[in-house]
Protein backbone atom coordinates (compact mmCIF):
# COMPACT_ATOMS: atom_id res chain seq x y z
CA UNK A 1 0.00 0.00 0.00
CA UNK A 2 1.19 3.40 -0.99
CA UNK A 3 2.22 5.50 1.59
CA UNK A 4 0.75 9.10 2.15
CA UNK A 5 4.20 10.39 1.08
CA UNK A 6 3.92 8.24 -2.29
CA UNK A 7 1.17 10.22 -3.44
CA UNK A 8 2.33 13.96 -3.01
CA UNK A 9 1.49 15.52 -6.25
CA UNK A 10 4.38 18.09 -7.46
CA UNK A 11 2.86 21.47 -8.94
CA UNK A 12 3.88 20.40 -12.22
CA UNK A 13 2.24 17.33 -11.73
CA UNK A 14 -0.80 19.05 -10.83
CA UNK A 15 -0.40 21.30 -14.08
CA UNK A 16 0.05 17.76 -16.38
CA UNK A 17 -3.22 16.53 -14.76
CA UNK A 18 -5.68 19.74 -15.04
CA UNK A 19 -4.20 20.06 -18.86
CA UNK A 20 -5.00 16.46 -19.47
CA UNK A 21 -8.75 16.51 -18.47
CA UNK A 22 -8.52 20.13 -20.22
CA UNK A 23 -7.97 18.53 -22.92
CA UNK A 24 -10.94 15.89 -22.65
CA UNK A 25 -13.10 18.60 -21.94
CA UNK A 26 -12.28 20.15 -25.21
CA UNK A 27 -12.81 17.19 -26.53
CA UNK A 28 -15.86 17.05 -26.21
CA UNK A 29 -16.71 20.31 -27.23
CA UNK A 30 -15.71 19.58 -30.45
CA UNK A 31 -16.38 16.40 -30.90
CA UNK A 32 -19.92 15.62 -29.29
CA UNK A 33 -21.53 16.51 -32.69
CA UNK A 34 -20.06 13.84 -34.28
CA UNK A 35 -22.51 11.11 -32.84
CA UNK A 36 -25.73 9.60 -34.19
CA UNK A 37 -28.19 8.91 -31.47
CA UNK A 38 -28.37 5.53 -30.43
CA UNK A 39 -30.85 2.61 -29.63
CA UNK A 40 -31.75 3.63 -26.23
CA UNK A 41 -31.72 7.43 -26.30
CA UNK A 42 -35.30 8.14 -26.78
CA UNK A 43 -36.42 6.01 -24.48
CA UNK A 44 -33.44 6.68 -21.35
CA UNK A 45 -35.05 10.65 -22.36
CA UNK A 46 -38.67 9.20 -22.20
CA UNK A 47 -38.18 7.57 -18.53
CA UNK A 48 -36.78 10.92 -17.46
CA UNK A 49 -39.55 12.90 -18.84
CA UNK A 50 -42.40 10.30 -17.23
CA UNK A 51 -40.53 10.91 -13.91
CA UNK A 52 -40.29 14.24 -14.16
CA UNK A 53 -44.17 13.95 -14.77
CA UNK A 54 -44.79 11.72 -11.47
CA UNK A 55 -42.45 13.94 -8.91
CA UNK A 56 -44.40 17.11 -10.56
CA UNK A 57 -47.54 15.70 -10.10
CA UNK A 58 -46.45 15.05 -6.66
CA UNK A 59 -44.85 18.35 -5.58
CA UNK A 60 -47.00 20.75 -7.67
CA UNK A 61 -49.96 18.78 -9.22
CA UNK A 62 -51.85 22.21 -10.35
CA UNK A 63 -48.75 23.76 -11.85
CA UNK A 64 -47.55 20.74 -13.58
CA UNK A 65 -51.25 20.31 -15.20
CA UNK A 66 -50.72 23.64 -16.44
CA UNK A 67 -48.30 22.40 -18.92
CA UNK A 68 -48.92 22.32 -22.58
CA UNK A 69 -47.42 18.49 -22.42
CA UNK A 70 -49.07 17.64 -19.66
CA UNK A 71 -51.37 15.04 -21.58
CA UNK A 72 -49.41 13.24 -24.10
CA UNK A 73 -46.57 12.59 -21.27
CA UNK A 74 -47.37 8.83 -20.29
CA UNK A 75 -48.16 7.89 -16.64
CA UNK A 76 -45.68 6.01 -14.35
CA UNK A 77 -47.87 2.98 -14.81
CA UNK A 78 -47.29 2.80 -18.21
CA UNK A 79 -43.58 3.05 -18.09
CA UNK A 80 -41.72 0.23 -19.37
CA UNK A 81 -38.47 1.13 -18.45
CA UNK A 82 -39.76 2.10 -15.12
CA UNK A 83 -37.41 -0.19 -13.38
CA UNK A 84 -34.74 1.78 -14.64
CA UNK A 85 -33.31 4.44 -12.24
CA UNK A 86 -33.27 8.12 -13.57
CA UNK A 87 -30.85 9.95 -11.08
CA UNK A 88 -28.94 10.57 -13.77
CA UNK A 89 -31.78 11.24 -16.50
CA UNK A 90 -34.33 13.30 -14.23
CA UNK A 91 -32.04 16.25 -13.85
CA UNK A 92 -30.78 15.83 -17.67
CA UNK A 93 -34.63 16.52 -18.66
CA UNK A 94 -34.58 19.21 -16.58
CA UNK A 95 -31.16 20.55 -17.29
CA UNK A 96 -32.81 20.92 -21.66
CA UNK A 97 -35.29 23.49 -20.10
CA UNK A 98 -33.10 25.31 -17.75
CA UNK A 99 -30.61 26.00 -21.42
CA UNK A 100 -33.83 26.29 -23.67
CA UNK A 101 -33.21 23.42 -26.06
CA UNK A 102 -36.69 22.28 -27.55
CA UNK A 103 -35.75 20.85 -31.03
CA UNK A 104 -34.86 17.58 -30.82
CA UNK A 105 -31.26 18.46 -33.28
CA UNK A 106 -30.23 20.79 -29.77
CA UNK A 107 -31.43 18.29 -27.27
CA UNK A 108 -29.46 15.32 -28.36
CA UNK A 109 -26.34 17.34 -29.32
CA UNK A 110 -26.58 18.82 -25.85
CA UNK A 111 -27.28 15.43 -24.45
CA UNK A 112 -24.27 14.39 -25.50
CA UNK A 113 -22.13 16.98 -24.54
CA UNK A 114 -23.31 16.71 -21.06
CA UNK A 115 -22.78 12.70 -21.00
CA UNK A 116 -19.16 13.44 -21.89
CA UNK A 117 -18.91 15.52 -19.20
CA UNK A 118 -20.17 12.82 -16.87
CA UNK A 119 -17.82 10.42 -18.26
CA UNK A 120 -15.07 12.43 -17.82
CA UNK A 121 -15.68 12.99 -14.39
CA UNK A 122 -15.56 9.01 -14.08
CA UNK A 123 -12.54 8.97 -15.38
CA UNK A 124 -11.58 11.54 -12.83
CA UNK A 125 -12.30 8.67 -10.63
CA UNK A 126 -10.14 6.01 -12.10
CA UNK A 127 -7.46 8.35 -12.29
CA UNK A 128 -7.95 8.72 -8.06
CA UNK A 129 -8.40 4.89 -7.90
CA UNK A 130 -5.29 4.27 -10.06
CA UNK A 131 -3.01 6.78 -8.04
CA UNK A 132 -3.73 4.58 -4.87
CA UNK A 133 -3.60 1.31 -6.01
CA UNK A 134 -0.74 2.11 -7.88
CA UNK A 135 1.16 4.00 -5.85
CA UNK A 136 1.77 6.76 -7.88
CA UNK A 137 -0.55 9.81 -9.74
CA UNK A 138 1.76 9.27 -12.73
CA UNK A 139 0.63 6.00 -12.85
CA UNK A 140 -3.41 6.39 -12.29
CA UNK A 141 -3.00 9.08 -14.76
CA UNK A 142 -1.78 6.51 -17.17
CA UNK A 143 -4.81 3.98 -16.30
CA UNK A 144 -7.60 6.87 -16.65
CA UNK A 145 -5.47 7.57 -20.46
CA UNK A 146 -5.63 4.15 -21.03
CA UNK A 147 -9.73 4.07 -20.30
CA UNK A 148 -9.85 7.07 -23.15
CA UNK A 149 -7.39 5.16 -25.68
CA UNK A 150 -10.33 2.28 -25.34
CA UNK A 151 -12.39 2.51 -28.52
CA UNK A 152 -15.70 1.41 -27.90
CA UNK A 153 -15.30 3.40 -24.18
CA UNK A 154 -15.03 6.25 -25.77
CA UNK A 155 -17.47 6.65 -28.28
CA UNK A 156 -19.58 5.51 -26.07
CA UNK A 157 -19.00 8.29 -23.66
CA UNK A 158 -21.37 10.40 -26.32
CA UNK A 159 -24.30 8.29 -25.58
CA UNK A 160 -24.40 5.62 -23.65
CA UNK A 161 -26.13 7.16 -20.55
CA UNK A 162 -26.62 3.63 -19.02
CA UNK A 163 -23.29 1.76 -19.17
CA UNK A 164 -20.79 4.85 -19.33
CA UNK A 165 -22.61 6.88 -16.72
CA UNK A 166 -22.79 3.50 -14.39
CA UNK A 167 -18.81 3.02 -14.93
CA UNK A 168 -17.80 6.22 -13.67
CA UNK A 169 -20.78 6.03 -11.09
CA UNK A 170 -19.71 2.94 -9.70
CA UNK A 171 -15.79 3.67 -9.85
CA UNK A 172 -16.78 6.28 -7.52
CA UNK A 173 -18.40 3.67 -5.04
CA UNK A 174 -15.33 1.84 -5.37
CA UNK A 175 -13.05 4.87 -4.57
CA UNK A 176 -15.17 5.87 -1.12
CA UNK A 177 -14.87 2.00 -0.24
CA UNK A 178 -11.58 1.94 -0.09
CA UNK A 179 -10.80 5.49 1.42
CA UNK A 180 -13.92 4.33 4.12
CA UNK A 181 -12.09 0.66 4.47
CA UNK A 182 -8.28 2.70 5.13
CA UNK A 183 -10.18 5.34 7.83
CA UNK A 184 -13.13 4.20 8.81
CA UNK A 185 -14.78 7.46 9.65
CA UNK A 186 -18.23 8.61 9.82
CA UNK A 187 -18.17 11.65 7.39
CA UNK A 188 -16.52 8.62 5.07
CA UNK A 189 -18.90 6.06 5.60
CA UNK A 190 -22.26 8.70 4.94
CA UNK A 191 -20.01 9.68 1.81
CA UNK A 192 -19.36 5.91 0.68
CA UNK A 193 -23.74 4.88 1.69
CA UNK A 194 -24.45 8.64 -0.98
CA UNK A 195 -21.82 6.88 -3.54
CA UNK A 196 -23.97 3.45 -3.27
CA UNK A 197 -27.03 5.01 -3.54
CA UNK A 198 -26.39 6.96 -5.78
CA UNK A 199 -24.83 4.32 -8.63
CA UNK A 200 -28.16 2.24 -7.76
CA UNK A 201 -30.16 4.60 -8.92
CA UNK A 202 -28.30 4.89 -11.75
CA UNK A 203 -28.08 1.03 -12.80
CA UNK A 204 -29.66 -1.71 -9.95
CA UNK A 205 -26.23 -3.43 -10.71
CA UNK A 206 -25.24 -0.92 -7.96
CA UNK A 207 -26.08 -4.03 -5.40
CA UNK A 208 -23.15 -5.17 -6.04
CA UNK A 209 -21.06 -1.89 -4.13
CA UNK A 210 -23.34 -3.31 -1.09
CA UNK A 211 -22.25 -6.71 -1.31
CA UNK A 212 -18.16 -5.40 -1.55
CA UNK A 213 -18.80 -3.33 1.16
CA UNK A 214 -20.23 -5.98 3.46
CA UNK A 215 -17.36 -8.60 2.05
CA UNK A 216 -14.21 -6.12 2.58
CA UNK A 217 -15.78 -4.45 6.05
CA UNK A 218 -15.33 -7.90 7.10
CA UNK A 219 -12.39 -8.81 5.89
CA UNK A 220 -10.60 -5.40 7.20
CA UNK A 221 -12.27 -6.39 10.73
CA UNK A 222 -10.59 -9.65 10.34
CA UNK A 223 -7.37 -8.32 9.46
CA UNK A 224 -7.24 -5.50 12.09
CA UNK A 225 -9.37 -6.65 14.56
CA UNK A 226 -8.92 -2.92 16.76
CA UNK A 227 -11.19 -1.33 14.08
CA UNK A 228 -14.35 -3.59 14.08
CA UNK A 229 -16.48 -1.34 15.98
CA UNK A 230 -15.88 1.82 14.26
CA UNK A 231 -16.32 -0.62 10.79
CA UNK A 232 -19.74 -1.83 12.27
CA UNK A 233 -20.80 1.81 13.83
CA UNK A 234 -20.41 2.65 9.58
CA UNK A 235 -22.36 -0.13 8.62
CA UNK A 236 -24.95 0.85 10.63
CA UNK A 237 -25.05 4.23 9.67
CA UNK A 238 -24.82 4.07 5.74
CA UNK A 239 -28.18 1.26 6.04
CA UNK A 240 -30.69 3.93 6.67
CA UNK A 241 -28.79 6.97 4.46
CA UNK A 242 -27.86 4.45 1.70
CA UNK A 243 -32.03 3.51 1.65
CA UNK A 244 -33.09 6.78 1.38
CA UNK A 245 -30.66 7.89 -1.17
CA UNK A 246 -32.09 4.66 -3.36
CA UNK A 247 -35.47 5.63 -2.87
CA UNK A 248 -35.50 9.25 -3.10
CA UNK A 249 -33.03 9.60 -6.49
CA UNK A 250 -36.13 6.87 -8.00
CA UNK A 251 -39.23 7.91 -7.83
CA UNK A 252 -40.72 4.70 -9.10
CA UNK A 253 -39.71 3.38 -5.67
CA UNK A 254 -41.86 6.18 -3.62
CA UNK A 255 -44.91 4.26 -3.19
CA UNK A 256 -43.82 0.78 -2.56
CA UNK A 257 -40.56 0.55 -2.14
CA UNK A 258 -39.41 -2.56 -1.77
CA UNK A 259 -41.46 -4.69 -4.23
CA UNK A 260 -40.60 -2.08 -7.00
CA UNK A 261 -37.26 -2.51 -5.94
CA UNK A 262 -36.66 -6.36 -6.16
CA UNK A 263 -39.02 -6.12 -9.60
CA UNK A 264 -36.59 -3.78 -10.72
CA UNK A 265 -33.57 -5.57 -9.49
CA UNK A 266 -34.50 -9.34 -10.59
CA UNK A 267 -35.41 -7.81 -14.29
CA UNK A 268 -31.67 -7.77 -14.91
CA UNK A 269 -31.83 -12.07 -15.47
CA UNK A 270 -34.14 -12.01 -17.78
CA UNK A 271 -35.07 -9.74 -20.63
CA UNK A 272 -38.84 -9.16 -22.45
CA UNK A 273 -38.53 -10.22 -25.57
CA UNK A 274 -36.33 -12.98 -26.90
CA UNK A 275 -33.98 -11.16 -28.75
CA UNK A 276 -31.68 -12.71 -31.54
CA UNK A 277 -28.10 -11.69 -30.88
CA UNK A 278 -25.04 -12.75 -33.68
CA UNK A 279 -22.18 -14.20 -32.00
CA UNK A 280 -19.52 -16.50 -33.46
CA UNK A 281 -21.58 -16.42 -36.88
CA UNK A 282 -24.44 -17.91 -35.30
CA UNK A 283 -27.74 -15.97 -34.17
CA UNK A 284 -28.82 -17.23 -30.72
CA UNK A 285 -31.21 -16.06 -28.38
CA UNK A 286 -29.79 -13.82 -25.76
CA UNK A 287 -31.21 -15.79 -23.34
CA UNK A 288 -29.33 -18.85 -24.30
CA UNK A 289 -25.93 -17.07 -24.89
CA UNK A 290 -23.18 -19.65 -24.15
CA UNK A 291 -20.68 -18.87 -20.55
CA UNK A 292 -18.34 -17.59 -22.94
CA UNK A 293 -20.32 -14.93 -24.67
CA UNK A 294 -18.42 -11.94 -22.85
CA UNK A 295 -15.45 -13.27 -21.84
CA UNK A 296 -14.55 -13.63 -25.79
CA UNK A 297 -16.25 -10.47 -26.85
CA UNK A 298 -13.87 -8.18 -24.05
CA UNK A 299 -10.91 -10.21 -25.88
CA UNK A 300 -12.01 -9.23 -28.88
CA UNK A 301 -12.83 -5.55 -28.43
CA UNK A 302 -9.78 -4.76 -25.86
CA UNK A 303 -6.65 -3.08 -27.56
CA UNK A 304 -3.68 -6.10 -27.20
CA UNK A 305 -1.58 -4.17 -25.50
CA UNK A 306 -3.85 -3.80 -22.26
CA UNK A 307 -4.73 -7.45 -22.80
CA UNK A 308 -1.10 -8.36 -22.47
CA UNK A 309 -0.82 -6.22 -19.39
CA UNK A 310 -3.53 -7.22 -17.59
CA UNK A 311 -2.98 -10.78 -17.94
CA UNK A 312 0.79 -10.24 -16.94
CA UNK A 313 -0.87 -8.09 -13.70
CA UNK A 314 -2.65 -11.23 -12.83
CA UNK A 315 0.13 -13.59 -12.39
CA UNK A 316 1.49 -10.76 -10.40
CA UNK A 317 -0.96 -10.37 -8.28
CA UNK A 318 -1.92 -14.68 -8.45
CA UNK A 319 1.58 -15.42 -7.34
CA UNK A 320 1.64 -13.30 -4.63
CA UNK A 321 -1.72 -14.90 -2.98
CA UNK A 322 -0.73 -18.35 -3.68
CA UNK A 323 3.02 -17.67 -2.35
CA UNK A 324 1.61 -16.47 1.65
CA UNK A 325 -2.39 -16.81 1.39
CA UNK A 326 -3.03 -15.31 4.48
CA UNK A 327 0.06 -12.92 4.63
CA UNK A 328 -1.31 -11.97 1.57
CA UNK A 329 -4.74 -11.04 2.88
CA UNK A 330 -2.87 -9.25 5.87
CA UNK A 331 -1.10 -6.43 3.78
CA UNK A 332 -3.09 -3.58 2.83
CA UNK A 333 -2.15 -4.39 -0.39
CA UNK A 334 -2.96 -7.69 -1.02
CA UNK A 335 -7.15 -6.56 0.24
CA UNK A 336 -6.76 -3.82 -2.72
CA UNK A 337 -5.87 -6.50 -5.05
CA UNK A 338 -8.45 -8.74 -3.87
CA UNK A 339 -11.01 -5.67 -4.11
CA UNK A 340 -9.62 -5.13 -7.62
CA UNK A 341 -9.99 -8.39 -8.75
CA UNK A 342 -13.19 -9.03 -6.95
CA UNK A 343 -14.41 -5.80 -9.02
CA UNK A 344 -13.48 -7.47 -12.26
CA UNK A 345 -14.49 -11.17 -11.84
CA UNK A 346 -17.61 -10.89 -9.28
CA UNK A 347 -19.88 -9.43 -12.21
CA UNK A 348 -18.57 -11.98 -14.74
CA UNK A 349 -19.11 -14.88 -12.88
CA UNK A 350 -22.33 -13.66 -11.40
CA UNK A 351 -23.35 -13.31 -14.73
CA UNK A 352 -21.98 -16.75 -16.00
CA UNK A 353 -23.80 -18.62 -12.85
CA UNK A 354 -26.87 -17.23 -12.83
CA UNK A 355 -27.47 -16.75 -16.93
CA UNK A 356 -28.23 -13.61 -16.69
CA UNK A 357 -29.13 -12.05 -20.33
CA UNK A 358 -27.03 -9.75 -21.83
CA UNK A 359 -26.57 -8.52 -25.56
CA UNK A 360 -25.10 -5.55 -27.05
CA UNK A 361 -21.71 -6.87 -26.80
CA UNK A 362 -20.18 -6.91 -23.34
CA UNK A 363 -21.55 -3.38 -22.58
CA UNK A 364 -23.50 -4.69 -19.82
CA UNK A 365 -20.16 -5.31 -18.01
CA UNK A 366 -18.42 -1.87 -19.08
CA UNK A 367 -18.17 -1.18 -15.27
CA UNK A 368 -15.65 -3.56 -14.33
CA UNK A 369 -13.31 -2.68 -16.99
CA UNK A 370 -11.37 -0.16 -15.03
CA UNK A 371 -10.63 -3.03 -13.04
CA UNK A 372 -9.20 -4.90 -15.89
CA UNK A 373 -6.85 -1.78 -16.04
CA UNK A 374 -5.91 -1.37 -12.81
CA UNK A 375 -4.08 -4.62 -13.49
CA UNK A 376 -2.86 -4.16 -16.84
CA UNK A 377 -1.23 -1.49 -14.83
CA UNK A 378 -0.13 -3.77 -11.80
CA UNK A 379 1.26 -5.70 -15.47
CA UNK A 380 3.40 -2.49 -16.47
CA UNK A 381 4.55 -2.00 -12.98
CA UNK A 382 6.35 -5.28 -12.86
CA UNK A 383 7.44 -5.64 -16.00
CA UNK A 384 8.83 -2.44 -15.56
CA UNK A 385 10.96 -3.44 -12.19
CA UNK A 386 11.99 -6.92 -14.12
CA UNK A 387 13.34 -4.85 -16.96
CA UNK A 388 15.17 -2.32 -14.17
CA UNK A 389 16.24 -5.39 -12.36
CA UNK A 390 17.65 -6.76 -15.21
CA UNK A 391 21.81 -7.09 -15.87
CA UNK A 392 22.38 -8.81 -18.82
CA UNK A 393 22.40 -7.56 -22.36
CA UNK A 394 19.82 -9.93 -23.54
CA UNK A 395 17.35 -9.23 -20.86
CA UNK A 396 17.37 -5.62 -21.53
CA UNK A 397 17.30 -5.80 -25.35
CA UNK A 398 14.30 -7.92 -24.51
CA UNK A 399 12.66 -5.15 -22.50
CA UNK A 400 13.41 -2.66 -25.32
CA UNK A 401 11.61 -4.68 -27.49
CA UNK A 402 8.59 -5.27 -25.43
CA UNK A 403 8.76 -1.77 -24.68
CA UNK A 404 8.48 -0.67 -28.78
CA UNK A 405 5.71 -3.24 -29.35
CA UNK A 406 3.74 -1.62 -26.48
CA UNK A 407 4.25 1.93 -27.63
CA UNK A 408 3.25 0.60 -31.00
CA UNK A 409 0.43 -1.13 -30.11
CA UNK A 410 -0.81 1.90 -28.51
CA UNK A 411 0.04 4.45 -31.37
CA UNK A 412 -2.41 1.85 -33.38
CA UNK A 413 -5.05 2.21 -31.10
CA UNK A 414 -4.92 5.58 -31.24
CA UNK A 415 -4.44 5.92 -34.90
CA UNK A 416 -7.87 3.60 -35.29
CA UNK A 417 -9.70 6.01 -33.32
CA UNK A 418 -9.02 8.81 -35.65
CA UNK A 419 -9.52 7.09 -38.34
CA UNK A 420 -12.75 5.48 -37.33
CA UNK A 421 -14.00 8.69 -36.10
CA UNK A 422 -17.08 8.52 -35.01
CA UNK A 423 -17.82 5.09 -35.31
CA UNK A 424 -14.82 3.73 -32.63
CA UNK A 425 -17.89 1.78 -31.08
CA UNK A 426 -17.58 -0.89 -33.88
CA UNK A 427 -13.50 -1.56 -33.01
CA UNK A 428 -12.34 -4.96 -32.97
CA UNK A 429 -8.56 -5.74 -31.46
CA UNK A 430 -6.96 -8.33 -33.90
CA UNK A 431 -9.80 -9.31 -36.10
CA UNK A 432 -9.90 -8.25 -40.06
CA UNK A 433 -13.14 -6.45 -40.80
CA UNK A 434 -14.41 -9.47 -42.60
CA UNK A 435 -14.12 -11.55 -39.99
CA UNK A 436 -16.01 -9.58 -37.28
CA UNK A 437 -18.96 -8.81 -39.43
CA UNK A 438 -19.40 -12.60 -40.11
CA UNK A 439 -19.27 -13.52 -36.58
CA UNK A 440 -20.10 -10.21 -34.70
CA UNK A 441 -22.59 -7.47 -34.00
CA UNK A 442 -22.00 -4.71 -35.79
CA UNK A 443 -23.35 -0.98 -35.12
CA UNK A 444 -25.92 -2.40 -32.88
CA UNK A 445 -26.56 1.29 -31.76
CA UNK A 446 -27.31 1.92 -35.05
CA UNK A 447 -25.45 5.19 -34.99
CA UNK A 448 -24.61 5.03 -38.77
CA UNK A 449 -28.08 5.06 -39.75
CA UNK A 450 -27.45 8.88 -39.35
CA UNK A 451 -25.19 9.24 -42.46
CA UNK A 452 -27.20 7.30 -44.46
CA UNK A 453 -29.82 9.36 -43.80
CA UNK A 454 -27.81 12.38 -44.53
CA UNK A 455 -26.19 10.72 -47.73
CA UNK A 456 -29.51 10.60 -49.25
CA UNK A 457 -30.78 13.82 -48.44
CA UNK A 458 -28.12 15.45 -49.67
CA UNK A 459 -27.96 13.66 -53.07
CA UNK A 460 -31.93 14.15 -53.88
CA UNK A 461 -33.25 17.46 -53.78
CA UNK A 462 -36.74 16.04 -53.99
CA UNK A 463 -39.22 17.48 -51.88
CA UNK A 464 -40.31 14.56 -49.99
CA UNK A 465 -37.97 11.88 -49.92
CA UNK A 466 -39.58 8.41 -49.21
CA UNK A 467 -37.15 6.04 -47.57
CA UNK A 468 -37.36 2.57 -45.68
CA UNK A 469 -35.61 -0.01 -43.68
CA UNK A 470 -36.35 -2.80 -41.86
CA UNK A 471 -39.38 -3.30 -39.41
CA UNK A 472 -37.30 -4.56 -36.75
CA UNK A 473 -35.03 -1.56 -37.27
CA UNK A 474 -37.34 0.84 -37.58
CA UNK A 475 -36.30 3.14 -34.88
CA UNK A 476 -32.45 3.46 -36.09
CA UNK A 477 -34.56 5.21 -38.89
CA UNK A 478 -36.47 7.18 -36.76
CA UNK A 479 -33.40 8.14 -34.44
CA UNK A 480 -31.44 8.67 -37.06
CA UNK A 481 -33.72 12.04 -38.60
CA UNK A 482 -33.61 13.44 -34.88
CA UNK A 483 -30.80 15.23 -35.43
CA UNK A 484 -31.24 16.57 -38.93
CA UNK A 485 -32.30 20.06 -39.61
CA UNK A 486 -35.59 21.10 -39.35
CA UNK A 487 -35.96 21.51 -43.07
CA UNK A 488 -34.05 18.64 -44.17
CA UNK A 489 -36.04 16.27 -41.52
CA UNK A 490 -39.41 18.00 -42.93
CA UNK A 491 -38.32 16.21 -46.74
CA UNK A 492 -37.37 13.13 -45.38
CA UNK A 493 -40.52 10.54 -45.56
CA UNK A 494 -40.17 7.32 -43.56
CA UNK A 495 -42.43 4.62 -45.44
CA UNK A 496 -42.57 1.01 -45.65
CA UNK A 497 -40.31 -0.89 -48.15
CA UNK A 498 -42.74 -1.07 -50.94
CA UNK A 499 -42.84 2.30 -50.94
CA UNK A 500 -39.71 3.67 -50.56
CA UNK A 501 -37.15 5.12 -52.96
CA UNK A 502 -34.12 4.00 -50.95
CA UNK A 503 -33.52 1.08 -48.34
CA UNK A 504 -31.23 1.57 -45.30
CA UNK A 505 -29.80 -1.00 -43.75
CA UNK A 506 -27.23 -1.08 -40.53
CA UNK A 507 -27.17 -4.83 -40.77
CA UNK A 508 -28.26 -5.64 -37.75
CA UNK A 509 -30.63 -8.79 -37.32
CA UNK A 510 -29.72 -9.12 -41.47
CA UNK A 511 -26.05 -9.81 -41.62
CA UNK A 512 -26.26 -11.42 -44.86
CA UNK A 513 -26.78 -9.54 -48.27
CA UNK A 514 -29.97 -8.32 -49.48
CA UNK A 515 -31.90 -9.12 -52.89
CA UNK A 516 -32.05 -6.97 -55.55
CA UNK A 517 -35.66 -6.20 -55.30
CA UNK A 518 -34.58 -3.42 -53.11
CA UNK A 519 -32.60 -1.84 -55.72
CA UNK A 520 -29.15 -0.60 -56.99
CA UNK A 521 -26.25 -0.19 -54.08
CA UNK A 522 -25.80 3.87 -54.19
CA UNK A 523 -23.87 4.30 -50.66
CA UNK A 524 -21.75 2.23 -48.44
CA UNK A 525 -19.88 3.32 -45.24
CA UNK A 526 -17.08 0.81 -44.61
CA UNK A 527 -15.16 1.57 -40.86
CA UNK A 528 -11.25 -0.94 -41.05
CA UNK A 529 -12.69 -3.08 -43.72
CA UNK A 530 -16.24 -3.77 -42.05
CA UNK A 531 -19.59 -2.96 -43.52
CA UNK A 532 -21.77 -0.54 -41.02
CA UNK A 533 -24.30 1.06 -43.33
CA UNK A 534 -25.68 0.32 -47.25
CA UNK A 535 -27.96 2.65 -48.62
CA UNK A 536 -30.20 1.03 -51.59
CA UNK A 537 -32.23 3.15 -54.14
CA UNK A 538 -34.59 1.64 -56.74
CA UNK A 539 -34.99 2.64 -60.41
CA UNK A 540 -37.62 5.44 -61.38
Amino acid sequence: MPSTSALVRPVWFRWLVGAFFGVLVGLGGALHRDYGVGWDEQLDRLNGIINAKYVALKLAPELARRQATFAQIPDMRDNQDADHGVLYQLPLVVLEKVVGAEDSRDVYFFRHLVIWLTCVGGIYALYRVGARYLGSGAWGLAVAAALVLSPRMFAESFYNYKDLVFLGFFTVGIGTLHRWLRQPTWPRAALHAVAVGAAIDVRTMGVLLVALTLGFAGLEAWARPALWRRLAGGLLLMVPLLVAVVVAGWPYLWEHPVSHFVAAFSSFSRYRADMLTLYLGREISVRELPWHYAPVWILVTTPLPYVALFLAGLVVVGAAAVRRPLGWLRTAAGRFDLLVLAWLFGPLLAIIVLHSVVYDGWRHLYFAYPALLLLAGRGAQAAGRGWQRATTRPARLAGYVAAGLLVLGLGHTAWRMVLDHPYQNVYFSFLPGATAERLFERDYWGLSGREGVEWILAHDSSAAVPVATEPRTALMLHNAQLLLPPAERARLRMVPVGQARYFLTTYRWHPGPYPDSLGREVYTKRVNGLTLLSVFKRAQ
